[in-house]
Order: C-alpha cells, then structure tokens, then sequence
C-alpha cells in the first residue's frame, strides 16, 4: 500500500476516534493499545511515558473542575464530579488511542517511505510556494525529536522547524512509490466514505 494512503487513513482513524461516543471510543482505545503492544510495544510505552504528565493533567482538570454531582457524596467539596470523571476517561482515552496509533504508524513505516508519503501528502502547499519537501521533511524531524530526545538535552523541538540545513545532517532519504489501482480505489472508497460521514454530520 502506498505511503501516503496509508498515511491518509492514519489520518483518518485519529479524527473519527474524536469523535467516537463511550462505548465505540473503549473499543477503540482498547484495539489501539492491543495493535501497539503486539506491533510497536517498545516505542508505544516510550511514547506513552512521555505523555504521562499530561494525561495526569487531563484526569485532574477535568475530574477535579468540571460541575456536576459528586463521586464522594460524604465529601462534596473535596470529590471529583460524575461528569468530571466520565470527560477525564474520554479525554484520556483519546490520547492514548493516538499515542498507540504513532507508535503503531511509526513502527510499520520506515522513515524513507514516511518522508515519502508525508511529501505527497504535502503537496498541495507547493501551490502557495511552500516547498513539500522541506515541510515533509521537518515534521518527520518533529516526530523523532518527540519519541528518542532525552529530556535536558537543551535541544528544543522548535529547533527541527527553523533549522535550515537539519534534514541533510540527519541524511534524510525520500522513497518515491507508484501508485497502483488497489490504492486508487481504497483512497476513493475513504473519500466516499468521508464524503457521506461529513454529510451526515452536517445535516
């Protein structure tokens, strides 16, 4: 399957898991996790100890402000709410099903054939004179920074966006592939299909 396509309907899953209700989003959750741990388990308990903080935050933010009744009727004011709790799960839960599907994502994809489908992907902002190569390129610098760069390293993640010369130290290689007609037709199945959801949500 062609990069970009597969890149695409990463895409894809990552924006329908927001918008999945309860039920379907603990499917989802819990099938993200299960292809990561059997795929990509190393790089997705690496990604998920980076995120950790910030799932702490999102439990503790929403669980502790949001309005509603609370867990501890015997300590109101001290108890996080029902519905606090219930968004802090959610929230939590679509962070992890997209931490897996990075891991998962950069697992099945080497970095020559990301680059690749990241570049097609890409390039329609040719058009306003951004070069997709550069813009490719830099995003995928962005992802490695985020899952190798030990912490206290001094070396910013902005720094991947406006150094001009970082792809070539880093000997980046971008793998062109053909397209074949059983990418055409998923890539045209996926955008009939998100043609008919977007429809549906709309009206």
């Amino acid at each position: 399957m062609h990069a970009a396509l597969v890149l695409l309907l990463w895409l894809v899953a990552v924006v329908v898991i927001q918008a999945l209700p309860g039920p379907a989003l603990l499917v989802a959750v819990a099938a993200s996790i299960g292809v990561a741990a059997v795929i990509a388990r190393p790089r997705a308990l690496r990604l998920m100890r980076r995120v950790r903080f910030l799932l702490l935050a999102i439990v503790v933010l929403f669980a502790g402000f949001t309005p509603g009744e609370a867990l501890v009727a015997d300590w109101p004011l001290l108890s996080p709410t029902r519905e606090g709790v219930a968004l802090a799960l959610i929230h939590a839960g679509r962070l992890l099903a997209v931490v897996a599907a990075v891991a998962v994502l950069l697992e099945v994809l080497p970095a020559a054939r990301l680059v690749g489908g990241l570049h097609v992907l890409c390039g329609p902002l040719r058009w306003i004179g951004v070069p997709p190569e550069r813009v490719a390129v830099r995003l995928l610098l962005v992802l490695r920074y985020v899952e190798t760069t030990p912490r206290g390293s001094g070396k910013s993640w902005h720094a991947w966006l406006v150094e001009e010369d970082s792809a070539a130290e880093e000997g980046m290689l971008l793998q062109r592939e053909q397209w074949r007609a059983r990418d055409v037709a998923v890539l045209l199945t996926v955008v009939l299909g998100l043609g008919l959801w977007v429809s549906g949500v709309v009206w």
